[in-house]
């Protein structure tokens, strides 16, 4: 008896969301680490460590921890950098065990609204449907903390400046 694998092509998560913030801020805030440290992450979670290399090819590998010092690893690739259009990239949670889980594809893309951004999120490549649900919540949250991280006042400088 064969078994079935269970990775329908339709477990694609999509997300849009529009920020009240130029777009060349909204750029910065996914490509440079002191930005994506401050919102990539969960509520109640930090990121004490985090690289990358943004340049296709190039690496990239964030480690969480939660208020309970419990450490999260995650990871991937850049496939692709189009500045203040496009990044892509793979996402893979380190696994426990040593064995990486599964790989997702990440695209985001950014349109400039005249001193607004939206940003479009597409997750492909799910396992499970409750894996991309789990992504759902998680990003979702991540866009929330971001819009906060841009709306929050900046000390001696303007927030165009930042």
């Amino acid at each position: 008896m064969a078994l079935a694998r269970n990775k329908p092509a339709g477990r694609t998560l999509t997300l849009e969301r529009i920020f009240d913030a130029p777009i060349d801020l909204v750029w910065r805030c996914w490509t440079e680490q002191e930005h994506l440290e401050k919102w990539s992450r969960p509520r109640g979670f930090t990121i004490p460590q985090s690289c990358g290399d943004l340049r296709p090819g190039g690496r990239w590998h964030v480690t969480m921890r939660s208020a309970d010092g419990h450490d999260l690893g995650l990871g991937g690739e850049y496939r692709e950098i189009v500045p203040m259009q496009r990044l892509v990239m793979t996402h893979v949670w380190d696994a426990e065990g040593g064995r990486p889980g599964p790989q997702t594809l990440v695209t985001v893309s950014f349109e400039d609204l005249g001193g607004r951004t939206k940003v479009t999120l597409v997750q492909s490549g799910f396992d499970s449907e409750e894996s991309r649900k789990g992504h759902e919540g998680g990003w979702s949250e991540c866009f929330d903390i971001l819009a906060e991280h841009l709306a929050a006042p900046r000390s001696g400088s303007s927030r165009s400046a930042w």
